[in-house]
């Protein structure tokens, strides 16, 4: 019996799984930035793309179960629910440039200013609530 459940196709096919939410959720920063898609899916789609992108998550990962329910169920769902309110041929022009744009370089210059940025706010807020000794 040809049974894949824990072998090398099932990764596969979660990598793939994988790979679809995140080309999904740029076609929603993608969607929340044109002008033919109304604002309460515009709003939705900002918000979906927002959260999924950010790099801070509201519920840590090291909380058992509920740090990934949002990842792997809730998230998901939301995507979902969303893509479903975007006009499908628009979907599908926002798909195939979500795809575009992940077949482009990275920028590594980019990534070094943004992790500057996040260093020189971590350095200024420990120097501006470091407790200073009484005189």
């Amino acid at each position: 019996m040809n049974d894949d459940r824990n072998g090398p196709g099932r990764l596969a096919r979660l990598r793939r799984w994988a790979r679809a939410v995140k080309q999904d959720v740029v076609a929603l920063y993608i969607a929340a930035r044109d002008p033919r898609v109304p604002w309460h899916v515009k709003l939705a789609a900002t918000a979906i793309a927002a959260y999924a992108l950010s790099p801070i998550d509201p519920i840590p990962d090291f909380i058992p179960v509920l740090g990934y329910l949002d990842e792997l169920i809730l998230l998901p769902i939301a995507i979902a629910l969303v893509i479903r309110m975007i006009p499908g041929p628009l979907m599908a022009e926002f798909r195939a440039e979500a795809r575009r744009r992940s077949e482009r370089p990275v920028s590594r210059m980019a990534a070094a200013v943004i992790i500057s940025l996040w260093i020189a706010a971590a350095a200024f807020l420990l120097w501006a609530f470091w407790p200073t000794p009484a005189p």
